[in-house]
């Protein structure tokens, strides 16, 4: 695979990420959980397969590698989808994609906490241009009444943070077993709360059936795709290229949700890009 076909996968991928949080939107009957619990099930097949492919058809040992940083990330990604999938229901499409984005920046303060890696001079600058941005969309959240959706968002990006922190402090190379764990994580912890609250697993056959496919498609090609272009696109310009899903997420959210963020949302979502985009590209430089 050359650099080009790479760009081109991981541009994909955030794309077929982009179209989540409509998908999450889109049921009318299913609690979060239960939401939760199937699309963590159409995960599982998906990624097992692709485990299995590009691990010599050792699965098992992919899986029992990933150790102790693999389980501390699999714990980060069971936040990150739990409380992604809150924040789409209880704010904008457009705060919680804008809010998801901030994961980098927030990886880079748990490394420089966790693993002592210093923060570059602009990852800094960019990380308190993104808090001014934060500030104006959590605002207008606080004033109209989301504002648990607003913080969900930031604990999904916190989520991912972990998730991020976890595998470089394991040095894993292969991020999928971690994900594959993450998943039956996710699904266990969303089964046993369904349970406890007393909604049950039961629900109707059209929401089972998208609820399957947000995981193994949406979100399993999504991720298929960028595991296979970030062996051949650098680091530094994956922040920048999964910028197509959040960019698409409030496009689909408009086109056909008919949801249209505030003002100040925009402003201030569009200020997190920015950031995202300044440090991204002096990452590339670099």
């Amino acid at each position: 695979m050359n650099y080009s076909t790479g760009v081109v996968l991981v541009l994909a991928a955030g794309v077929f990420w982009s179209f989540i949080p409509i998908g999450v939107r889109s049921f009318e009957h299913a609690d979060i959980w239960q939401i939760l619990l199937y699309r963590s099930l159409g995960v599982l097949p998906f990624t097992l397969l692709l485990i299995h492919l590009l691990s010599e058809r050792n699965a098992v040992h992919a899986l029992r590698s990933a150790g102790i940083s693999g389980f501390t990330g699999a714990l980060g990604l069971v936040v990150a989808y739990s409380a992604g999938v809150a924040a789409v229901r209880l704010t904008s499409i457009a705060n919680a994609a804008f809010l998801f984005a901030t994961a980098p920046f927030l990886s880079a303060i748990l490394a420089w906490l966790v693993l002592h890696e210093p923060i570059r001079r602009t990852t800094a600058v960019a990380i308190f241009i993104a808090l001014g941005g934060i500030s104006l969309m959590v605002a207008d959240s606080v004033s109209s009444g989301n504002w648990i959706g607003d913080l969900m968002g930031l604990m999904s990006a916190i989520g991912f943070a972990v998730f991020t922190v976890a595998l470089r402090a394991g040095k894993q190379r292969d991020s999928l077993p971690v994900v594959f764990l993450g998943a039956l994580l996710t699904m266990i912890f969303a089964g046993a709360m369904a349970v406890t609250i007393g909604i049950g697993l039961q629900i109707t056959t059209p929401e089972l059936i998208l609820a399957l496919s947000l995981g193994a498609f949406v979100l399993g090609v999504g991720m298929t795709l960028c595991t296979f272009g970030s062996r051949v696109v650098p680091a530094a310009e994956l922040a920048l290229l999964c910028m197509t899903e959040v960019v698409f997420a409030p496009i689909w959210a408009w086109l056909f949700l008919q949801e249209v963020p505030a003002a100040t949302v925009l402003l201030g979502g569009s200020i997190v890009v920015g950031a995202i985009v300044i440090n991204a590209l002096s990452g590339v430089r670099r």
